[in-house]
This record gives C-alpha cells, sequence and structure tokens, in this order.
C-alpha cells in the first residue's frame, strides 16, 4: 500500500500527541509474526528488497517478515481458511511497518531527481506531486500493527524473483506485462499511484472486479476496513493499538 491517506499531521514539539497517538520503540508481546499463524501465508514483502517505488531496501525492515498483532493475525487466518477451501491463498506485501520506514519515504519523497522506479509505481504522477495528491505522508495506520496489504494467490504457486535489468513497466498495464507476480489479476500492481487501483475503480475486466469483489468481501468479513484508494489494504476494525504508532525493527 501506498496512499498513508488517512494521517497527514502537523508535529508539535511533543511527539506524536493527540490524534497521532504515542510513539513506542519497544515490541509488544502480542506481536506475532503471521506465517506462524497462518503457516500456509505467503509472503512478498516488497520493503524487505529492492522491488518498491523507491528502488531499495527501505529502513526499519531487517526481515523479509509479516508481524502483525496477535488480534489481527487471527482475523486473517479465517479469510486463509475460506481461500484454502478454493484452492486460493492469501500473500502479503507489507504488514506492520516501522515509523523509520514511513520516514525514510517521506526523506524519498524530497528527493525529486531520485525517480528511478517511476516508470512502474507512478508513471503518470510527477513525484513532486506525491505528497500534494496524498502518495506520500507522515504517518501511515500500517505502524499501529493491525493493517495489511495483500493479494490472493493460486495454492502452492510461486513468488517469481525479481529481475530489476528487465525493463520496467506501468502497474497500471495488463497483468502478462507487469513485472511479474503471482497474484490473481486485481487490475494493477502492488503500490500503483494510480486512481485505478482505487477498490471502486469501474474501467476493469469482470474478472478483475470480481477478484477485486472477493478480497473485500472476505476481508470485510474477517473485520477488516479497506481503503478507498488502494485495492490490496486493510486495517482491522477492532485493532488493539488504535492510538499508538511503533518504531522497533521488522526482524
Amino acid at each position: 500500500m501506498l496512499k498513508y491517506k488517512a494521517f497527514i499531521l502537523s508535529f508539535l514539539a511533543i511527539p506524536f500527541c493527540s490524534l497521532a497517538g504515542t510513539l513506542m520503540k519497544e515490541r509488544p508481546a502480542d506481536f506475532v509474526d503471521a506465517q506462524q499463524i497462518i503457516p500456509q501465508l505467503q509472503t512478498d514483502i516488497r520493503y524487505d528488497s529492492d522491488h518498491n517505488f523507491v528502488g531499495r531496501k527501505i529502513q526499519g525492515y531487517e526481515a523479509p517478515l509479516c508481524l502483525l498483532t496477535q488480534k489481527a493475525a487471527e482475523a486473517l487466518k479465517t479469510v486463509q481458511t475460506q481461500l484454502l477451501a478454493m484452492g486460493l491463498s492469501l500473500k502479503v506485501y507489507d504488514c506492520y511497518r516501522p515509523q523509520k520506514a514511513v520516514d525514510d519515504f517521506v526523506q524519498w519523497g524530497t528527493e525529486v531527481n531520485n525517480t528511478d522506479m517511476r516508470a512502474e509505481f507512478y508513471p503518470t504522477v510527477d513525484k513532486k506531486d506525491l505528497f500534494k495528491e496524498d502518495y506520500i505522508a507522515e504517518q501511515s495506520e500500517h505502524s499501529r500493527g493491525s493493517t495489511v496489504d495483500l493479494a490472493i494467490v493460486p495454492l502452492n504457486s510461486a513468488i517469481p524473483p525479481y529481475n530489476p535489468w528487465v525493463k520496467q513497466v506501468a502497474c497500471t498495464a495488463p497483468q502478462a506485462q507487469r513485472s511479474a507476480d503471482n497474484s490473481l489479476d486485481f487490475g494493477t500492481g502492488y503500490d500503483c499511484f494510480s486512481p485505478v487501483s482505487h477498490p471502486d475503480y469501474l474501467d476493469l475486466s469482470a474478472q478483475q472486479k470480481a477478484n477485486r469483489l472477493l478480497l473485500q468481501t472476505l476481508m470485510k468479513d474477517a473485520g477488516f476496513a479497506p481503503l478507498d484508494t488502494e485495492w490490496w489494504h486493510f486495517t482491522l476494525v477492532d485493532q488493539p493499538y488504535p492510538h499508538t504508532i511503533f518504531d522497533f525493527p521488522v526482524n
């Protein structure tokens, strides 16, 4: 996911106060590796790799793990159980995200000439407009530990390795032309900075709409709320830490 739309805040002398919540650097006991709760969950943690809109590993990611609160992981397990019966599985792209990673995004956003990954992730957006159009902000719901970016994949399918030497193709291109991904076709690639990523975008094929509807229906039924700008982004409604921002590393 990547429009951190909901919490663009002005920072005062006291860090992360008021609506932003409290900044915590220690990992609570109820943060778990989601794959231990959901053994067949696929993990394609893009910010622990070079395959993301920045083009390098992001600060705060020390391992390709999906860390979530126990409550969010258990809710996600109910979705996985239903998908397994259909011969499908969940694949996560990002889960808990430390504040230092969000800060890294913000710093990158100010480097207007650093556009190495534009052709794939934001081909129609001028980088100087990423803040104005809310694609980058100073906080993310991911830092509360109950938000996840994910897709549906065929069960037992393999995650294709990323090849940085292949010419970049826009994330809005037909699936066969985009960067290789084993997910079902949702109309765009992950972290696609485009209105086409909006869950209610209409100019999609019947299958793309059906795939989005399946993901959204199962996630909502499990207690997650979607984001109106990213088909892949969901937050547990009854999250344990609604007023806390965490900054411990992903490891």
